[in-house]
């Protein structure tokens, strides 16, 4: 197993681990980048809390990224492409046809997050606390703000908002397009996606940054459930964010905190 890979399942295992309600059974899945243009990406069928090495596939990450601006593919297409973009673990060339493991549904947006730069490792989580926010009405207002400062220091200035999308294709593209948004407005990448109705993504530079990040998330939708229960969240001004966003104490931090 290559060191890419063992980070990816101990990452995975701890993320599934049900001590932490991010995810039951079959749900999340999560992603690591190669060297050599490849990812690992979870196999569709297997939990995290017991997934070991066989239950990742490797992907070309330019074949998966090709599929964003395919158009026309429906179901079966999209399936037949996920399948095409596979990549022998040992030998780097395509399985042979009888090699039927699937690559999660949700390969493409794992590409198009580590095709970010400083991005290797991803985590899709559908912790309990979270997505009783983003299953809520409150979804947009409750992530309008930032709330405590060690919620900056580990999840940014602001997380990318998406409205609920069917998974595949089209939410791939629509995270796509938030992204970029992201990007013009504050000028660097994201650390956390929030799905309407779907769950969370974490992005790290590190297994241990996705890791924290998730943890971190988790806690502050905690705090935000409480804050609503007691009046509403008093989110900190974007002059406090800004200040503790780049504050040289919280940056040396940050750094030790796994980025």
């Amino acid at each position: 197993m290559n060191d890419t890979l063992k980070q990816l399942v101990a990452m995975s295992k701890h993320l599934g681990d049900p001590a932490n309600d991010y995810v039951i059974l079959g749900e999340g899945n999560t992603s690591a980048l190669n060297t050599d243009g490849t990812f690992w990406v979870k196999a569709s069928g297997h939990q995290l809390s017991t997934i070991g090495a066989d239950g990742f596939v490797r992907v070309s990450l330019a074949r998966a990224l090709a599929i964003l601006d395919e158009d026309g593919l429906d179901d079966a297409g999209i399936k037949a492409r996920l399948m095409e973009a596979r990549v022998d673990p040992e030998t780097g060339r395509w399985p042979s046809p009888n090699n039927t493991t699937r690559p999660s549904t949700e390969t493409v947006f794992h590409a198009l997050c580590l095709s970010l730069d400083d991005v290797n490792f991803v985590g899709h989580t559908h912790a309990t606390a979270v997505n009783m926010l983003l299953c809520s009405n409150a979804f947009d207002e409750a992530f309008s703000g930032r709330l405590f400062p060690d919620e900056i220091v580990m999840c940014g200035t602001a997380p990318v908002l998406v409205p609920y999308i069917d998974p595949g294709i089209p939410l791939a593209r629509e995270i796509r397009s938030r992204i970029n948004a992201y990007i013009d407005t504050y000028a660097e990448i994201p650390k956390v996606i929030l799905m309407q109705n779907h769950g969370l993504v974490a992005l790290g530079r590190t297994a241990e940054q996705v890791e924290n990040i998730t943890a971190m998330l988790v806690k502050t939708a905690r705090v935000i459930l409480g804050a609503y229960s007691v009046g509403g969240p008093h989110f900190l001004t974007p002059e406090n964010v800004d200040r503790i966003h780049t504050r040289p104490d919280e940056v040396y931090r940050r750094k030790l905190l796994g980025e």
